[in-house]
């Protein structure tokens, strides 16, 4: 599991460190770090010449100190952002016969001729965006140059939460001893580009610190902890059996996809309710299906379901939705399940995972709240955000969908955000979702808690796109198909 810190415990954390080590040896750390894995792209690309650009603070003297040991096999420059600098890093430097340039008024003609850029604008304590002459030399810097930032790409938000089109958008970004926010987070993630966290001696002071992570993210490696392998003694009641009430007659697909995927996933047992066409369908595509309510351990309500169905048939849905949203089981609540509840239903009465994607959460945030009408392209913008509101008013965990999924439980909960980046952008296709949810819903009625659930759906979703089609389309119920072989692949690990 990556683990991500909050910054004022990853300033905690190097504090303590450096209460037990010689001054400077932390940074030193760092640029060994950087001019390594700089050296090492150098290497891959076949390319000499490297320009730093460095700003005031400490991932500055990160840079400069790099700068300094890659000089002794490259062509290195330095280019000063702003009157200061690291001083001890900047002598440094100098010494070691790399050329300093001072930019006051934006780009240099060094930038041109870079093979690979060093990134040491702003650190943990910047804000987002970038100011001049940081963002035209950052314009200058050229396509064909390989970016590597020390931390965090310069002007993202190093907490992660808004997005900023004016900063670094690096190939690769270095993190010295812990990853934070700014790594993991959809707003921001696109910035940070490859990930490398490079090991500094935090480890101990880590402990003894002892924070709560602000984000994690589950790799292949946690998946044969978590997921629900039956044993000799288990049948179909104990391995979990999962109500759906999806699909209507206007929807008939996402029934098919989403108890497809639940079947797939391992469920004991699903039960369908629904009307007659998507039921039919059901019967002969999903034989193993049974229909109609019964007990279950948790309930998938929504994909596919038109809440403003008038119709015999659709009312009937409606209702039956209604009832399971109220049981007291876990419920993963998905598309039109998400239009059933109002604020005068809130909390929520049984333990809810909501899956909406940044349109549904938008709705549901213009619903829910008391701040007007929310856009889409607004909770694009600050996801993390606008999902939590919801989390804390409905008192359920949100999973929001998108290229990097967020898990978010309640802020009351203490749990730290989930964060999932395992898909490939094909797997952006309908029915994805209905897949999603069914997949989901088979954890949820193993017994997984509504965390675990969202954040190794994701995980296991992303990986059987992958694995569906490598490297080219998908449909989504050969998302549904693939499965199995995944599950089965990582559990072998």
């Amino acid at each position: 599991m990556i683990e991500a810190y909050a910054v004022s415990d990853v300033r905690a954390i190097e504090a303590e460190a450096m209460g037990h080590l010689p001054e400077g040896t932390l940074m030193q750390r760092a640029a060994e770090g950087v001019a390594s894995v700089a050296a090492a792209r150098l290497g891959e690309r076949g390319g000499s010449r490297v320009v730093a650009l460095v700003g005031s603070g400490d991932n500055g003297g990160d840079a400069l100190y790099a700068a300094a040991r890659l000089a002794a096999d490259f062509e290195v420059r330095v280019v000063l952002v702003g009157e200061k600098a690291h001083e001890a890093g900047l002598e440094a430097a100098r010494s070691a016969g790399v050329d300093v340039i001072l930019s006051r008024r934006g780009p240099v003609e060094a930038m041109g001729e870079a093979d690979l850029v060093i990134d040491g604008i702003l650190g943990i304590g910047g804000r987002p965006g970038l100011r001049d002459p940081a963002e035209q030399l950052v314009e200058a810097i050229p396509d064909t140059a390989y970016v590597l930032a020390v931390d965090l790409p310069s002007g993202a938000d190093p907490a992660g939460e808004q997005s900023a089109t004016n900063a670094v958008f690096a190939d690769e970004t270095v993190t010295l001893g812990v990853a934070k926010p700014v790594h993991l987070l959809p707003a921001t993630e696109p910035a940070v580009g490859r990930l490398t966290v490079i090991d500094i001696g935090l480890d101990a002071a880590l402990a003894a610190v002892a924070p709560t992570p602000a984000v994690q993210r589950l790799t292949t490696d946690d998946v044969a902890d978590l997921w629900p392998v039956p044993g000799p003694a288990d049948d179909k009641y104990s391995r979990g059996v999962l109500g759906v009430v999806a699909g209507g007659e206007g929807y008939t697909g996402a029934p098919v996809m989403c108890v497809t995927a639940a079947v797939e996933a391992g469920a004991g047992m699903v039960r369908y309710v629904g009307p007659p066409t998507p039921t039919a369908l059901l019967r002969a595509a999903v034989p193993e299906a049974v229909f109609g309510e019964g007990r279950v351990q948790a309930w998938v309500v929504g994909p596919g379901l038109e809440a403003g169905d008038d119709s015999d048939d659709g009312q009937a849905q409606v209702r039956a939705a209604r009832w399971a949203l109220a049981s007291g089981r876990p419920c993963l609540v998905d598309a039109g399940g998400l239009d059933l509840f109002e604020e005068a239903d809130l909390p929520l009465p049984s333990p809810a995972l909501l899956t909406p994607h940044a349109g549904e959460l938008a709705r549901l945030v213009s619903r829910l709240g008391d701040q007007g009408e929310v856009s889409r392209e607004e909770v694009a913008a600050a996801p993390l955000r606008y999902a939590r509101q919801v989390a804390d008013r409905t008192g359920a965990t949100v999973l929001l969908k998108g290229s990097t999924t967020l898990v978010v439980p309640p802020t009351s909960s203490g749990l730290p955000v989930r964060s999932q980046c395992d898909a490939p952008p094909w797997l952006a296709t309908a029915g994805a979702g209905d897949v999603l949810a069914g997949l989901a819903g088979t954890l949820l009625a193993s017994g997984l808690d509504l965390l675990d659930t969202g954040s190794l759906a994701a995980l296991v979703h992303g990986l059987a796109g992958a694995a569906a089609r490598p490297g080219g389309p998908v449909r989504a119920t050969g998302v549904a198909h693939a499965i199995p072989a995944v599950v089965a692949d990582l559990l072998r690990r």
